[in-house]
């Protein structure tokens, strides 16, 4: 197992990704050689998973020693094991995508990538480990307080836009991921390992959100048009029961 120093870091560990270096006697320049030899079989092929494992290591070790503050428990022990952890599963990862690498930058620079991304989702579960994930519905907070008065009537008026917009223009399920996610601040894989989707779905959620939310208050006049002209905010109410410029019914 990898030796970890007093300080929770792995010992092989680079400080930077530019520092790191795979380790051993494989050492191909060419990412065209990572990939013949990570596809062969015999000799060859082994001296490459044992170099591909190490890079993986020095680079899962660094994004934990970044986010080690998050950690539940970041001694030595703890930190070698989620480094390892995070190390295999990118590895994995890598390997399960190998014929998608192109070439349009070192390999190993695209392999740190797979790394880097597992052990702060590795990190980010670890914080969230006992704690609840709640999907609630969107709630109006009390509006802040402004030196300006002015200024407060504006902030005001566009929380109460953005509130109106969200439960007109959202289902119910989409005002709930928009909360976890933006308001709540729950990781992005955390919460789709408690719901049992993907990362992928909640990114799609999340996008159909932005756009509804985006066209509806452009429409009302909150956010600048195609042009870079603001719509005409609706005039007062009417007696069909129209929104107002607050975006409020009455």
């Amino acid at each position: 197992m990898t030796a970890v120093r007093r300080d929770g870091v792995s010992a092989d560990t680079a400080t930077s990704p530019a520092d790191a270096r795979p380790a051993g006697s494989f050492a191909l320049e060419s990412p065209t050689d990572w990939v013949a030899a990570l596809r062969g079989d015999g000799p060859e092929q082994t001296a490459a998973l044992r170099s591909l494992h190490t890079l993986m290591v020095r680079a899962a070790g660094h994004q934990v020693w970044r986010m080690r503050a998050a950690l539940p428990d970041a001694s030595p022990g703890a930190v070698d094991l989620i480094v390892n952890q995070a190390a295999d599963e990118a590895m994995a990862a890598l390997l399960g995508k190998l014929h998608t690498f192109q070439g349009r930058s070192r390999f190993t620079t695209w392999a740190f990538k797979f790394a880097i991304l597992q052990a702060a989702t590795e990190v980010r579960r670890l914080q969230w480990q006992h704690r609840e994930v709640c999907l609630r519905d969107l709630e109006l907070p009390p509006a802040a307080g402004h030196d300006s008065p002015e200024l407060c009537a504006e902030a005001r008026d566009l929380a109460l836009a953005l509130a109106d917009a969200m439960h007109h223009v959202l289902t119910a399920y989409q005002r709930r991921i928009a909360v976890a996610l933006l308001v709540d601040a729950v990781p992005i894989d955390v919460l789709a390992d408690r719901l049992g989707t993907s990362r992928g779905a909640l990114y799609k959620t999340l996008h159909d959100v932005r756009v509804r939310l985006r066209h509806e208050l452009t429409a009302q006049g909150y956010l600048l048009g195609a042009h870079g002209k603001p719509a005409p905010r609706p005039t007062a109410q009417s007696p069909g029961g129209s929104r107002t410029p607050t975006g409020g019914t009455r």
